[in-house]
């Protein structure tokens, strides 16, 4: 492989040891796989070296590198994935795709209607939320005390909806106009008090490292070691995954969508209009609400079935995620 190269770079890894003079390169050469063999031109002068070191060149050079081959991944084995299910508390690891199997080739298989997007089918999901919404609001503006609780988990599933219909949005399968999918996943999302352009910010990355272990922005798995290190700390993952699992929702709400240090120059504008428009529903809506009805309208209207939004989240967004056998033994 050869390349020409300016104000480049380069990281090797792997132990050093200098190759005997009139050796071919070849992975016998080598203790271990994972290095490489640089060989720097520059005019008349040639050096060859390896080292375990960082390289980085002032001016433009012909880089010609010779990669041995790294060790395979565990999962390549039968062995090694059995032992990393075990690990992880899954009960398999998949084999890996065969290398002549691409995306493309996975979302040919799909049928196209899939792909289609259906302006009727979507406003009718518009019109099911927000009716349904409406009859929570007045179920629980009706209902006697006793019966609050059906009303709250009603309203509760029916404020979801109107999460779906932002997600759809920010997955741009609800209209072919962008701008309408903003308004509209930006309207969605203010009464769950949710920053739309954040969440789909950090959505997109949650796709783009789905279930990377320290890159995904909505999978947090919990190591076995964390898991078992402390008695104390066990019984709260055991709670937290399990019955007070909406509060981590929130918690996770509260920490990845209104800091904006968690995201790019180029987002930062975008999520800024986001942050202002749940601050002026905030500022607006919650003093119409307790001018109305008071703080326990507040906490019946809204916060109730505000927490159950974040149960449904918590049921179809994390559960799919979790592994039951280490993290919930108590619940499985």
């Amino acid at each position: 492989m050869a390349s020409r190269v300016a104000h480049s770079t380069f990281l090797f890894l792997g132990p050093q040891k200098r190759l005997a003079e009139g050796n071919r390169i070849s992975p016998q050469n080598f203790i271990c796989s994972g290095r490489y063999l640089l060989k720097l031109e520059s005019g008349p002068h040639k050096r060859s070296e390896q080292k375990n070191c960082l390289v980085y060149s002032r001016k433009n050079k012909i880089v010609k590198a010779v990669a041995v081959s790294v060790p395979s991944s565990p999962a390549d084995n039968a062995e090694d994935r059995k032992q990393l299910s075990e690990n992880y508390g899954f009960r398999q690891i998949g084999e890996p795709l065969p290398d002549n199997v691409t995306l493309k080739d996975i979302v040919d298989t799909l049928p196209r209607k899939v792909f289609e997007i259906d302006d009727v089918k979507a406003w009718k999901s518009v019109l099911i939320s927000v009716t349904s919404y409406a009859l929570g609001i007045f179920m629980i503006a009706k209902a006697p005390w006793y019966l609050l609780p059906l009303a709250w988990a009603f309203t509760g599933t029916a404020i979801t909806g109107f999460f779906v219909i932002g997600h759809d949005c920010a997955h741009k399968s609800f209209s072919r106009n962008k701008m309408v999918e903003d308004i509209v996943g930006t309207l969605a999302f203010l009464p769950l008090i949710y920053p739309y352009e954040p969440w789909r910010f950090k959505h997109d990355r949650h796709h783009a490292k789905t279930n990377m272990l320290s890159e995904d922005t909505a999978w947090h798995p919990v190591w076995l070691e964390e898991f078992e290190s402390s008695p104390i700390l066990r019984k709260a993952i055991i709670y937290g995954y399990g019955p007070f699992r909406p509060l981590m929702s929130i918690a996770h709400w509260l920490m990845w969508h209104f800091d904006l240090k968690k995201f790019r120059s180029n987002e930062v504008k975008r999520v800024k209009i986001s942050l202002a428009c749940v601050s002026a529903f905030i500022a607006i809506g919650w003093p119409l609400i307790i001018l109305k009805t008071g703080i326990m309208g507040w906490i019946k209207f809204w916060l109730m079935p505000w927490l159950g939004y974040h149960f449904w989240v918590m049921i179809f967004s994390f559960l799919p995620m979790l592994s039951w056998k280490t993290v919930c033994p108590t619940f499985c």
